[in-house]
């Protein structure tokens, strides 16, 4: 009985954010979307980062964008900076942990590029730093984060915040936010 307990509370909690999410956050997904597909017909990349869960998130994220989302077309050019492996450990080695991003971001990111950056915390140092790069290098930086008024919040030009209080339940909002984000920039060109 305990474990259908904590079925029906998780699932309540979700339903909550979700609701929250409907009421609240319709503008601001409009928003990212319309900056995305702003930057790709500007020619410009999506480059995306995130630690854990948020760094497969981020690989996701570009599989949808460069493969396909919901209809065949060409691919958009979007980047996980989270897969290569030999960059990030030698990075890491190197230099520091925070450097991860940051140096992936001073390396290929570029004026009116998007820096999509995921922290449920919203207080990575490494996403930080990427997102703190990202900004002074002349990016539009998107932030997804599960706390309110996170530092990357006050960093990002676009955040869109779940406003859950555990990490799991603010990335199953965060991927019904991307989800549907990558199905309104694939409309804005294909449908």
């Amino acid at each position: 009985m305990k474990k259908n307990k904590k079925i029906e509370n998780i699932v309540a909690s979700h339903k909550k954010l979700v609701a929250e999410f409907e009421k609240n956050s319709v503008d601001i997904i409009v928003t990212i979307a319309n900056a995305i597909t702003k930057a790709f017909k500007r020619g410009g990349t999506v480059y995306i980062c995130g630690n854990g869960g948020s760094a497969a998130d981020a690989q996701h994220i570009a599989a949808e964008l460069v493969g396909r989302f919901e209809c065949h077309r060409k691919p958009l050019p979007a980047v996980a900076l989270t897969t290569d492996t030999s960059l990030l450990t030698s990075v890491a080695n190197d230099y520091s942990f925070e450097d991860i991003f940051h140096r992936q971001v001073d390396a290929f990111v570029n004026k009116g590029d998007i820096l999509w950056c995921i922290s449920t915390s919203g207080k990575s140092p490494n996403i930080l730093a990427a997102a703190k790069k990202g900004k002074k290098k002349g990016a539009v930086v998107v932030a997804f984060t599960g706390e309110k008024n996170s530092l990357l919040e006050k960093t990002a030009n676009i955040c869109f915040c779940a406003g859950g209080d555990c990490a799991a339940r603010n990335q199953e909002i965060h991927q019904l936010a991307y989800h549907i984000i990558c199905g309104l920039v694939e409309d804005d060109f294909y449908k």
